[in-house]
């Protein structure tokens, strides 16, 4: 499960990995199996588009489900990302963001670590963020667009964005993108539906509306270091976890095994 030499590389250098399938269709079947009935929940985690109404983000999955529970502990998740951080990791945040076909709205031009700090007390940007497609991701319905090597230059700036879309997010001034954009270009993370995403905390990224007839799920596994905790707590529970006990792998099967019932 451990990463390449090569592959930490381009980590280094690029601020992002794309992992090909990592994930069998199977596997992610078994998570998409499960995104209905969490859909139809009524709980504060679950964030909708202004427009639409219709599902953007769902959070805190591994509290309100036992198979997301088993996600996050997977070795194919976790071995890289400990291989990276080099100590002992809590689960930060998980979610589900979804961009609904035709009606999938932006997420503006961001760094992770702003919320982090801003809203968390997180002291360092080394939160590591992990990602499933869980479908095909393209060109058309709304990949992530990322700054390659803008997480190089640690913080950017940013302020709190109240007004543009329904989840409220710590943005990067257009500006400070522009000139980011022009000296180190521009790409889409792309792939097929397994395809595993790994980012930095200070990568800049944002993705846009998905005006195309295909969803676009995409799960979503923030990793901290125990070191690097939170040292606020004004947000809930299911956006920044605040048990600090540090994650261990279950078996590489782990999807495909069954709860037990007591």
């Amino acid at each position: 499960m451990d990463l390449t030499s090569s592959q930490l590389a381009a980590l280094d250098r690029d601020g992002y990995l794309l992992l090909e399938n990592r994930f069998s269709a199977k596997e992610v079947e078994l998570i998409n199996d499960r995104l209905p009935s969490l859909f139809a929940e009524n709980h504060p985690g679950n964030i909708v588009e202004q427009s639409s109404g219709a599902v953007r983000t769902m959070m805190g999955l591994h509290l309100r489900d036992d198979l997301f529970a088993r996600v996050v502990r997977h070795p194919r998740l976790i071995g890289p990302a400990l291989q990276i951080l080099r100590e002992p990791a809590y689960v930060q945040q998980v979610k589900v963001n979804v961009k609904a076909a035709f009606s999938g709205e932006i997420w503006q031009w961001h760094y992770d670590f702003a919320t982090h700090k801003e809203e968390d007390g997180v002291p360092k940007p080394l939160a590591l963020n992990l990602h499933i497609f869980l479908d095909d991701v393209t060109e058309f319905n709304g990949p992530l667009y990322f700054i390659p090597g803008s997480h190089k230059f640690g913080e950017h700036g940013a302020f709190k964005d109240v007004e543009t879309t329904s989840y409220q997010l710590w943005v990067c001034d257009q500006e400070r993108v522009k000139k980011l954009i022009e000296a180190h270009g521009l790409v889409a993370a792309k792939g097929a539906k397994g395809t595993m995403l790994i980012f930095h905390d200070t990568m800049v990224h944002g993705s846009p509306n998905n005006m195309s007839p295909w969803d676009r799920a995409i799960f979503s596994l923030l990793l901290n270091p125990v070191s690097n905790a939170f040292q606020k707590q004004t947000r809930p529970d299911y956006k920044h976890q605040r048990d600090l006990t540090p994650i261990e792998m279950l078996p590489d099967d782990c999807l495909n095994v069954l709860p037990v019932v007591e």
